[in-house]
């Protein structure tokens, strides 16, 4: 017993020596060294394993005797939540960058009370699957062989918010924001991954963005290969040089090969559809274009994804990129059950992202101290945990057993 609570507190000492090591990277950018100390306080109440994340329980969770000066570094402290975020494309980038990598995009809701905090308003939340009062961030995922985190984000301003500057004011929102819709939020934060030259293959993401045909378009433009979800009324274009919604050319074309494959591994095992594709106008362009069709076993209910593929892909590569969107839901699970990623009590426009982009930076950092675990020799490799408990069992388990 004592040899593991030794090799317990050596673990301990090891990830908090890692974590500083991180934060040496980006420690300046909180300015004054009591700023600094206060950023890397806030990162491990986030990674401490209290129930709650909210004020009271971070500070006490690091020493401080009120909540005031992690709220201080929230509010009115001076530096730019951006540049961290910056910083984070890096560290994840070195840490877990994969040339066949996929981006994801998908927003999640924060259930928030009262009217006052940025962008909340009563809209339909995916989170709760019905119309709520809550803020709306639009996340960019990273999903490799090494594992997977939230990347960047942005904050959904509704129309009634962008035109209603006395709201603007109250919740501290730049003057020059415009109103943005979700794609249009999308297409910064992909345009921001290739500028910071982010490995990656392929796009993923649902009916949001993959209905959004000026998205898609500017997609194949950039030559970025994609597989999105649409709705069954969108119309696409045929090899017949002709449009027509997708549920209409499945209907037209009976004879489709139907193949029984995995989209990947989720709660219960493999998850298995019947899929099939339909080959789409691609005239004059370099890569493909498809109709990526998947059927359930249980009640053949369908769904529809538009695809930009290289020439010469397999359907089975299609297929691994379609099952690569819920890896966001786990990144969303994830970051809220372990670094408190919704559990933030801030209104203005800056806090939310200040919250938000430490919150993904504690997230990327468990996502690469399991990485680092399972890389280890004899170990299993699997990326299915992202928590540090998780974590400190599988190396603590892994020394004891060799």
């Amino acid at each position: 017993m004592s040899t593991a609570i030794e090799q317990y507190a050596r673990y301990r000492t090891e990830w908090m020596a890692e974590l500083e090591d991180l934060f040496a990277y980006i420690g300046h950018r909180f300015g004054r060294r009591e700023m600094q100390e206060r950023g890397l306080d806030y990162l491990i109440g986030l990674l401490h394993s209290i129930e709650r994340k909210n004020g009271w329980q971070l500070a006490e969770a690091t020493g401080h005797a009120s909540p005031y000066s992690l709220q201080h570094l929230l509010d009115r402290a001076h530096w730019e939540a951006d540049v961290v975020r910056d910083d984070l494309i890096d560290y994840i980038v070195q840490e877990l960058g994969d040339a066949e990598g996929v981006l994801v995009v998908d927003e999640t809701g924060f259930l928030k009370k009262g009217c006052h905090s940025a962008g909340v308003q009563r809209q339909y939340s995916g989170t709760a699957g019905r119309i709520e009062n809550c803020q709306i961030g639009v996340f960019l995922a990273y999903a490799g062989s090494h594992g997977r985190v939230l990347m960047d984000r942005e904050l959904y301003l509704p129309k009634d918010w962008a035109s209603t500057p006395e709201r603007r004011a109250g919740a501290k929102i730049p003057d020059t924001l415009e109103f943005a819709t979700k794609p249009q939020l999308a297409r910064r934060m992909i345009e921001r991954a290739m500028t910071a030259k982010v490995p990656f293959a392929w796009i993923a993401g649902d009916e949001v963005y993959g209905d959004d045909r000026r998205l898609r378009v500017w997609l194949e433009q950039e030559e970025l290969h994609f597989v999105l979800a649409v709705a069954s009324n969108q119309y696409v274009w045929t090899g017949a040089f002709r449009q027509a919604p997708v549920a209409h050319l499945v209907e037209s074309t009976p004879s489709l090969a139907w193949r029984t494959l995995s989209a990947g591994d989720g709660a219960k095992g493999p998850r298995l559809y019947e899929w099939a594709r339909i080959a789409l106008l691609s005239w004059q362009m370099p890569g493909e274009r498809w109709l990526l069709l998947r059927r359930s076993l249980t009640d053949g209910k369908l769904a529809y994804y538009v695809c930009y593929a290289p020439r010469d892909t397999a359907l089975e590569t299609l297929v691994r990129v379609a099952g690569m969107r819920w890896m966001i839901e786990e990144c969303f699970e994830a970051a809220k059950g372990e670094v408190g990623l919704d559990q933030y009590e801030v209104r203005s426009w800056h806090g939310w992202y200040r919250h938000i982009t430490l919150a993904m930076l504690a997230h990327a950092y468990l996502a690469t101290l399991c990485h680092h675990a399972f890389d280890v020799p004899g170990a299993k490799k699997k990326q299915s945990s992202l928590s540090l408990r998780g974590w400190k069992e599988a190396r603590l388990g892994h020394s004891l057993s060799h």
